[in-house]
């Protein structure tokens, strides 16, 4: 009797574990940092999934209040305004993004960087341009970009743009960054799984509610609204870039949206890059860097970094792949 009382304990609790392991996936998508974003968490019910979107909208709202140079009240916003007058302190956070930032803009020899807002916006993707400005307005337009002149004090924690004029900004990192730490804040809370999507640069965690992976389509050169290949993403991130939209043509070349920040001038021979990493914030860094740096040279990079993969398409709608991407790019 004792034996089966025990055998009856262990079956119900084994029942209820089997019911509390029934999950569910809850999505939302919403307007945040100026674009869209799309947060889905696999949760208990679906109560519990909405308030766990929620406290990662807050997270998500609250680095757009630190990163953005359009709010009056923000550090990035103050450290602008002090450019070429004084140093500015500011969070640990911030200080480290910036920090970041200026290594990846070493790596890709200023083909990222985050003092780009400097520039002036001389380049029109609407159809509106007929002919190329001069020379030396696009001299000038990058006259003030410059990473070398981000002055980091690590004792004061301050940041100083040496020029007056200077301005950073973090439209090439600052999604990816948002997304990391919104999804680092729900890991906290116990989430088991998920997966956000900022505009693109997505980045997820455990499995579906089902247990499978999450997938990621290589969308066709020919067709956008195609896939050439899913990739499964497990515990990692993806961002791309591409030109598939905005652009202009000039003499039967076609011109990204996508300013090399070095030159002033709009990029060509790229269509689209995605980089896989662990983190969203170096995979945004990085797929505007290689799109700027070109296929040769950006594939080269990118087999240079550990833990970091690249699929590229260039402008004659070729495939082109790292070393560690494993699809066949014939096919």
């Amino acid at each position: 009797m004792k034996k089966l009382y025990c055998f009856l304990i262990g079956l119900f609790f084994l029942t209820v574990s089997g019911q509390q392991e029934k999950l569910v996936t809850v999505k939302r998508q919403m307007k945040l940092m100026g674009t869209q974003f799309e947060i889905t968490v696999v949760a208990q019910n679906e109560d519990i999934g909405y308030i766990n979107i929620e406290e990662a909208v807050s997270e998500i709202v609250r680095i757009e209040k630190m990163i953005s140079s359009w709010d009056a009240d923000s550090e990035t916003a103050l450290i602008n305004k002090n450019a070429g007058i004084k140093p500015v302190k500011v969070s640990y956070e911030l200080y480290s993004l910036i920090e970041r930032s200026k290594k990846i803009s070493e790596i890709t020899d200023g083909a990222f960087d985050i003092s780009y807002a400097s520039m002036d916006r001389l380049w029109k993707f609407d159809g509106s341009m007929n002919s190329f400005p001069t020379k030396s307005q696009i001299q000038k337009s990058v006259s003030k970009i410059d990473y070398k002149k981000v002055k980091l004090d690590p004792k004061s924690q301050t940041v100083f743009l040496q020029d007056a004029g200077m301005r950073i900004g973090f439209g090439a990192i600052g999604k990816g960054y948002a997304a990391d730490k919104a999804k680092e804040f729900l890991m906290s809370k116990g989430v088991k799984a998920g997966l956000i999507n900022a505009s693109g640069d997505l980045t997820t965690w455990g499995t579906k509610a089902t247990g499978e992976k999450w997938m990621i389509g290589i969308a066709n050169p020919l067709s956008k609204d195609k896939v050439f290949s899913w990739l499964p993403i497990v515990e990692s991130s993806v961002a791309t870039s591409g030109n598939y939209e905005k652009y202009l043509e000039f003499n039967g070349e076609r011109y990204s949206h996508i300013i090399d920040p070095r030159t002033g001038y709009p990029t060509k021979g790229v269509q689209s890059v995605s980089i896989f990493a662990k983190d969203a914030e170096l995979c945004d860094a990085l797929a505007t860097a290689v799109f700027v740096m070109g296929k040769d040279s950006g594939l080269h990079l990118i087999n240079q970094i550990g833990g970091v993969e690249v699929v590229l398409v260039d402008s004659e709608n070729k495939i082109h792949k790292s070393s560690g991407i494993a699809f066949d790019t014939n096919q």
